[in-house]
């Protein structure tokens, strides 16, 4: 039998590589801070007794850079250290001090800046020093860290068994990565000089962006199969098939430089293509990759606690992200659905490594976590997000606005009302459900067991 698993390992890159699981702990509990702000900022009656409308795009761009960019960037730096090798280490410790040092200037930002939000897809930004200079830093950081995985990458070998299959996948994503960086380089290079604020970061992080959803989808893959092995509930995949898939996830990332040499960085084509490219290209290895997980859960015997655990984690990573992509499909307006489909995809992604954050912590040391506590708090989590999702998509069937709170959502009817409320009660049972994850996580932490390190689960 093919088993998927990732060997850890015990010098200086396991320490490497929790330090990248700290800084995406952390960076989860400072967008939970500012999650709270913001569902308030929205829910109905709430958002009229205190003063978060003003604050509402400041947190907004924290919380989404936060939560999104630096939690999932950050955690593929974990996972890209486990899978390296010892060479470049130096390179590696540089890496994460870059990226702290960021994240932190990026957190404080909203408190300590002079605000001016600026709403642009996939990165949006506080158009003033402090954020900006912390952005910068973070991302030379993600650079030197996809620079040092690709220094230090393991072979995988012609013969392929499970083990290379997942190592390969990592690479993918490391290749995507890298990708993501050129087309951002490319885009501030190439965009046009003169244009307001919200034309310019649109611009620049439009095609960059686009390919970063590649990177995480590609990470998710990992995460499945990892959760599945440990879970008990194993893909039906030969290594063989599996890496094809990592590869037709890949191929389409490679189209990327074609459309920047065919189009301007600010024609509608450049814009359309990208969108494309994302669209169709993104879902050739989700849906196999889904149904083989849909299968070896179909197929699983009675679990242990902690492989029920990560079957929660694998099962409601499945839902939340095959509803974003459901709602993308439904998508013809500029409204509140579109945050509904990208919540539902991020989240999707944001669920397996809450699982695999549980499976790896006390295989690097840290102590156990409560299984049916952790189980409770993925159910919460996903739940919450699910009622979240749901409420979004109902008010964008009335033609509620995205990226507006307070008087500016103009809620005229009872639906419009009660569709937002729902929205905000799925968001407050989402924070709930974000909370214990932390407060597992960090207790985990806090429990060390030594230096004991398992290689399979």
């Amino acid at each position: 039998m093919n088993a998927y698993f990732l060997p850890l390992p015990t010098d200086r890159r396991r320490t490497l590589a929790i330090g990248w699981m700290l800084l995406a702990l952390v960076s989860l509990a400072a967008a939970g801070v500012l999650s709270v702000l913001l569902v308030l900022s929205r829910a109905p009656a709430v958002k009229d007794v205190f003063p978060l409308v003003d604050f509402f795009h400041v947190a907004l761009v924290a919380h989404v850079d936060l939560s999104v960019l630096v939690w999932f960037l950050a955690f593929a730096g974990a996972l890209w250290t486990l899978n390296s090798g010892t060479r470049a280490l130096p390179l590696g410790w540089a890496a994460l001090a870059l990226a702290l040092a960021g994240t932190a200037l990026m957190a404080t930002a909203p408190f300590a800046g002079a605000g001016r939000p600026v709403m642009s897809n996939y990165v949006p930004v506080l158009d003033e020093p402090v954020f900006l200079a912390g952005l910068v830093v973070f991302g030379a950081g993600i650079v030197a860290a996809v620079a040092r995985g690709m220094l230090a990458v393991p072979r995988v070998g012609v013969r392929l068994d499970a083990a290379g299959a997942l190592r390969f996948g990592l690479n993918t994503s490391l290749v995507s990565a890298g990708v993501a960086a050129l087309a951002f380089a490319w885009s501030l290079w190439a965009v046009p000089r003169g244009i307001d604020a919200r034309g310019y970061y649109e611009l620049a992080f439009w095609g960059g962006g686009h390919v970063l959803q590649f990177t995480y989808t590609l990470l998710m893959f990992v995460a499945w199969l990892l959760l599945a092995e440990a879970g008990g509930a194993p893909l039906p995949l030969t290594p063989r098939m599996a890496a094809l898939l990592f590869g037709i996830g890949l191929v389409s990332v490679f189209l990327t430089p074609v459309i920047y040499l065919a189009y301007d960085v600010g024609s509608v084509e450049h814009h359309r293509m990208l969108t494309w490219l994302m669209r169709f290209g993104g879902g050739l290895a989700i849906v196999p990759f889904a149904l083989a997980a849909a299968l070896g859960l179909a197929r699983a015997p009675a679990p242990s606690p902690e492989q029920r655990m990560l079957r929660a984690a694998l099962l409601s990573s499945l839902i939340l992200f095959g509803a974003g992509g459901l709602i993308g499909l439904t998508i013809s307006a500029s409204n509140v659905k579109i945050p509904a489909h990208y919540h539902g995809s991020i989240v999707g992604v944001t669920l397996a490594f809450m699982g695999l954050t549980y499976w790896l912590l006390p295989r690097l040391g840290f102590g156990e976590v409560g299984a049916k506590l952790a189980r409770l708090q993925l159910w919460l989590y996903a739940g919450g997000q699910l009622l979240h999702v749901g409420g979004l998509v109902w008010s964008g069937g009335y033609g509620v606005q995205r990226k507006v709170a307070g008087a500016a959502e103009a809620l005229r009817s009872t639906g419009e009302i009660v569709a937002m409320g729902v929205m905000g009660l799925g968001g407050l049972v989402a924070v709930i459900g974000g909370t214990l994850f932390l407060v597992l996580a960090f207790g985990a932490v806090l429990r060390r067991r030594g230096a004991r390190v398992q290689a399979h689960g």
